[in-house]
């Protein structure tokens, strides 16, 4: 895993390079988010959606409600970039709607959009 941050807005934000599925359960995302802050001393990460589990964006697994309440626990704001327009659930596109109109969560589409975000709050 490569962590390279940027600033933007006197915001310094962590951006996790990596090829591999890293969050699959809820440990895994407490181990990345204590990573972050470790290694990088930020309250911000970018994440691409292809390092999350699919299981993330099954609501009934109740995963990515477990997941982001960790997140937002510690004070730890997160942006997932990707495609989700893949996705049919309403309940899920309610989900990432609802994520995007808070402080703490953004599902956007590109590392642009997710900078941004995460600077302005």
């Amino acid at each position: 895993m490569v962590i390279r941050t940027v600033s933007k807005n006197d915001k310094d934000i962590a951006i996790i390079e990596n090829s591999e599925i890293m969050i699959t359960d809820v440990q895994s995302a407490l181990d990345l988010l204590a990573t972050v802050r470790y290694q990088t001393d930020c309250d911000r990460v970018i994440i691409d959606k292809s390092a999350v589990s699919e299981d993330f964006f099954d609501l009934k697994t109740r995963l990515a409600g477990e997941i982001l309440q960790k997140f937002v626990t510690y004070d730890m704001r997160i942006a997932v970039v990707g495609d989700f327009s893949i996705y049919t659930s309403k309940s899920l596109k309610d989900f990432i709607y609802e994520s995007n109109k808070g402080n703490h969560v953004f599902f956007v589409q590109n590392e642009d959009e997710a900078i941004e975000r995460l600077s302005m709050v």
